[in-house]
């Protein structure tokens, strides 16, 4: 419980606590940067980590002149692809041996999950899932396991990741000065993330509204 407020409160404070990791790491923090995008998208068991709000708060400190905005975003964006492709890779060859072995680490509801949004959205998910967390960390271990090929696999995650690196950072670029952001970064934060989990709440009520018709249909 204590790391679940721990981490709660970096994540609606990352202004704060990236503008720190800026004053003590100087220009390590675009390593640190990179691999926790790195992390969030390339590893299953970490997909607690922040992503979209990371981008948002990255924009905003660089908007500070903390860090450089291009600098920052190039090496997020390398981060994202390798990511997408080092977990696309680990499901293809891993997948399925890594479900069995550490069923309490790859749980099997997140890939559920992940799975209905391949059912209704195909090899844009990969697309989509940049957008949506847990569901992102997941979407390329499920199409590694399902065996999309490499060539689509990859031009679906680049053109997920310029767009996911190349609208959420300049927001936090742009609104930083902002008065109510300014005043409000946590609320921001939190209405990002709200938002980023829509699609995969509404996705959870349509599957549990369709199982709840399926046995008065059968019958």
């Amino acid at each position: 419980m204590e790391m679940l407020k721990k981490l709660l409160d970096i994540v609606l404070h990352l202004n704060t606590h990236l503008d720190g990791l800026v004053s003590d790491y100087g220009g390590w923090v675009y390593a640190i940067l990179f691999l926790i995008v790195f992390c969030e998208t390339g590893l299953i068991v970490t997909p607690f980590l922040p992503g979209d709000s990371l981008l948002f708060a990255v924009g905003a400190i660089a908007a500070n002149g903390r860090l450089d905005l291009f600098v920052a975003m190039g090496l997020v964006l390398v981060a994202a692809i390798l990511g997408d492709t080092v977990n696309y890779s680990i499901g293809r060859y891993s997948g399925h041996k890594l479900i069995q072995k550490f069923p309490r680490l790859i749980q099997q509801k997140h890939i559920d999950q992940t799975h209905r949004f391949f059912e209704r959205y195909g090899g844009k998910t990969i697309i989509i899932a940049r957008f949506v967390p847990i569901v992102r960390t997941f979407a390329p271990f499920v199409a590694g396991i399902g065996a999309m090929t490499y060539a689509r696999f990859m031009m679906f995650n680049v053109l997920g990741a310029v767009l996911w690196v190349g609208l959420l950072t300049p927001a936090g670029y742009f609104f930083a000065s902002h008065p109510f952001v300014k005043k409000n970064f946590s609320l921001v934060i939190l209405g990002i993330i709200v938002v980023s989990i829509l699609p995969a709440v509404f996705e959870i009520i349509r599957e549990w509204l369709r199982l709840r018709r399926t046995p008065s249909q059968g019958a």
